[in-house]
């Protein structure tokens, strides 16, 4: 018993050190989690997952969208396609100010009902990102669809 005591102690103490010498990650490697994360959610079909990065008072398109239109077009689209993927390109991110960050990135969003995608869009976009108790949410946003020619010549 003193055996099994002893090599439950040493894991605890092993696993302690790792944590108390990673380095807290930065701003940037922050947002791109949460945007992976936010990913992540939309791809399984987590609509609620995803909207909790979304702030009460968001606002996108210029001011021509809100939270709860963002809630609609995430609740249609999911409707609309069995499949949603987002392919995000790098992403870039500076911060703005105390607690403040943007992001800049451009994805390709596909959808379809099955594994092989009936649509798809190139968008750029421009996110702005405030920690509020610790977490990243999402206060504003805008995207515009880039052409598909414009988007080839920059892969190529």
């Amino acid at each position: 018993m003193r055996v099994w005591r002893f090599f439950i102690f040493l894991a605890i103490l092993s696993l302690s050190g790792l944590c108390a010498c990673s380095k807290p990650l930065t701003v940037e490697q922050q947002i791109i989690a949460t945007i992976r994360d936010m990913e992540m959610k939309i791809e399984e079909g987590q609509r609620l997952s995803f909207m909790e990065y979304i702030a009460e008072d968001f606002s996108g398109q210029e001011g021509s969208m809100n939270r709860e239109q963002v809630r609609v077009m995430v609740i249609f689209q999911l409707n609309r396609h069995q499949r949603l993927h987002a392919q995000l390109f790098p992403i870039h991110v500076s911060e703005a100010g105390e607690d403040k960050a943007t992001a800049r990135f451009r994805a390709l969003v596909t959808g379809g009902p099955n594994w092989i995608p009936e649509s798809g869009q190139v968008f750029d976009f421009v996110t702005h990102w405030r920690l509020v108790d610790g977490d990243w949410e999402l206060y504003s946003a805008n995207w515009t669809p880039v052409a598909l020619d414009e988007a080839l010549q920059e892969v190529l």
